[in-house]
């Protein structure tokens, strides 16, 4: 037997609009939205930095799994942006950021990025054999 197909958006209000915070930043979003989808309808793509050197992490599958749109609220870190939905007032931080986002200190590690390869400080400092 066949199903019939669902509708997409079922979930999704587009008439009434959600007011949230990101980075200090107000954002506006739709009833039904994820904070990562409202945040990618506002054109805002870098959601966190990488632990180590502060690369930019954004919004990779939107498949509810994708670590590269962890968040912090409130207390709660590690908050998946893809699954979470937005709510009135809801304030949302950067997560592995010194400031926001968008202007993070730790950026200056790319600077330095040619002279660490992937891997670099696994083979550095072995003896030869």
């Amino acid at each position: 037997m066949n199903k019939p197909a669902q509708r997409q958006g079922l979930l999704i209000d587009g008439l009434q609009k959600v007011e949230f915070t990101f980075d200090g930043r107000e954002y506006e979003g739709v009833t039904g939205d994820t904070i990562a989808s409202a945040l990618a309808a506002n054109d805002e793509w870098i959601l966190s930095r990488s632990f180590k050197y502060h690369r930019p992490r954004g919004i990779l599958t939107m498949a509810a799994q994708d670590a590269n749109t962890l968040v912090q609220i409130g207390n709660d870190v590690s908050v998946f942006a893809d699954r979470h939905p937005i709510s009135e007032g809801l304030a949302v931080r950067a997560q592995n950021v010194s400031r926001s986002a968008r202007r993070d200190s730790g950026f200056v590690m790319n600077r330095f990025s040619r002279f660490m390869p992937v891997g670099f400080y696994y083979r550095t400092f072995f003896k030869p054999k």
